[in-house]
């Protein structure tokens, strides 16, 4: 199995969920504030875009590991 230092994806992974965490706590201020949070709304969903990217990677390295794994017999 692979670390973290080895495989960056799943640190790439956490910490985009962490940025989306805090611009949404942004975006909500920002409007609780009455302000504009359209370039913040912007960011996060480019965001939750390259998130779902990485994992959809992750998962495609996935399966073409097992795919690509050789036989034994």
């Amino acid at each position: 199995m692979r670390d973290d230092r080895e495989d960056p994806l799943p640190w790439k992974i956490q910490t985009l969920r962490g940025q989306l965490v805090e611009l949404g706590l942004a975006v909500r201020q920002l409007s609780q504030s009455g302000l504009d949070s359209a370039t913040a709304q912007l960011l996060l969903s480019r965001k939750r875009a390259e998130l779902e990217d990485l994992i959809r990677r992750g998962r495609a390295d996935v399966r073409t590991a097992e795919v690509v794994r050789p036989r034994r017999g």
